[in-house]
């Protein structure tokens, strides 16, 4: 067989497995897709939310820090949890929290209100999206690629619609996505209720330490490492282009509606063939030096105030987004010896860190130093994001399929 046959053999059954999955995995995943919008949802209403709870920018990133702060310490803990009482019971004990505070969040009469009432909302998140993932790739049918991505289109689905229902309600009330987002995560407890069978409790009980001492594996802690400064430049996307575009709610959304669409078409339909191809390692780097050019070019735009070179740059940013996360996320699953939960509470635990980090520094350093800054920093972690990479290669490597 030649070697394009065995790439289009590769993905012609990697294809017929991905749609042929349990009501289970569907149920899940849709779930998934409404947690996920939590991430993006309130890109289109900062500015608004900077206005009528009269704070600043970098205030207004706080939503993003404490959500993904308490999103990542809480990583440690889920393991724990779902090892204790099952699968099922953690992702309804997710999708509740998610609801209460999605709602509280809606009632906020101030930004710090608000801020504790996201850091709230991203432990209810982190329940459920470590555990999603762990019982999608328990149940899904065509193995452990199959269902990492369509746990990852479930993602950039859940990113895209985002910023969207942000915009369509945003652009009517401020608060009305919050209440909008308990309301589709109330559905999504109800579809799991009824659909997702009872899940085993795992012989083995998770310890609260784990998760770190699976970091002591050198392709997990590179991986996860990598992923730290790479996600420092994808929530300096998020969290900051907002307060540059000079765009209402439905400005906005749009622009990251179309940002997340290229992020969930690439992860599902442009990742698998390039890892099958060139390998994780080359994938990675090569699209982690392609997004610090994006950054670059979005910081060059931003100091030209060209808005419309923002939005273009900005989508790319998506596409490339959206192929880092389907390789990190495989490799983090598959590249140390831990069970996958412990390896995914540990690589998650770092990366979010990532994730809490940027909003409020690049909005500070937009605000202290101007536009273009933010994005010139973010360019310069993910250099590092691929310095770490390259010097742990070896590690990957061990555990990548040989490229065809």
């Amino acid at each position: 067989m030649t070697a394009e046959s065995a790439v289009h053999s590769t993905l012609e059954a990697e294809k017929a497995s991905f749609f042929r999955q349990p009501k289970a995995v569907w149920a899940t995943a849709a779930a998934a897709v409404f947690a996920f919008m939590g991430i993006g949802l309130v890109d289109p209403i900062l500015p608004s939310i900077a206005v009528n709870l009269k704070a600043s920018p970098s205030e207004v990133s706080l939503l993003f820090t404490s959500y993904f702060l308490v999103t990542a310490v809480a990583m440690l803990v889920t393991g724990f949890v779902s090892s204790r009482i099952g699968g099922k019971k953690t992702l309804l004990i997710g999708l509740a929290l998610i609801v209460v505070f999605a709602s509280l969040s809606g009632t906020s009469g101030s930004v710090w209100q608000l801020v504790g009432f996201r850091a709230g909302w991203g432990l209810g998140n982190a329940l459920f999206v470590a555990t999603a993932l762990a019982v999608i790739v328990g149940v899904a049918s065509g193995g452990t690629s199959t269902a990492i991505i369509l746990y990852e289109a479930a993602l950039g689905l859940g990113i895209s619609l985002g910023p969207l229902v942000g915009a369509l309600l945003g652009g009517w009330q401020w608060r009305a996505p919050f209440f909008g987002t308990a309301t589709l995560m109330a559905i999504a407890f109800i579809a799991l209720v009824t659909l997702l069978p009872k899940t085993p409790v795992p012989a083995q009980k998770t310890r609260l330490s784990e998760p770190l001492r699976a970091l002591a594996h050198a392709g997990l802690r590179t991986t996860a490492g990598s992923a730290f400064f790479y996600n420092f430049g994808f929530f300096t996307v998020l969290a900051f282009t907002p307060f540059i575009l000079g765009m209402n709610a439905y400005g906005i959304g749009a622009v990251f509606f179309g940002w997340g669409v290229a992020l969930a078409l690439t992860s599902v339909f442009v990742a698998p063939p390039l890892q099958v191809r060139f390998g994780d390692v080359a994938v990675l780097t090569g699209t982690l030096a392609l997004l610090a050019l994006d950054l670059v070019g979005i910081g060059l735009a931003a100091a030209a105030h060209s808005v419309p070179a923002v939005v273009v740059l900005v989508i790319l940013a998506g596409a490339f987004l959206g192929v880092n996360n389907t390789v990190y996320t495989e490799l983090a699953m598959g590249v140390s010896d831990s069970p996958r939960p412990v390896a995914s509470a540990g690589y998650n635990f770092v990366r979010w860190m990532g994730g809490a980090l940027a909003p409020y520094i690049a909005t500070k350093l937009g605000e202290d130093f101007g536009a273009p800054v933010p994005f010139f920093v973010a360019a310069v972690a993910l250099v590092v994001s691929i310095v770490i990479a390259i010097a742990g290669r070896a590690y990957l490597r061990e555990h990548e399929p040989a490229a065809v």
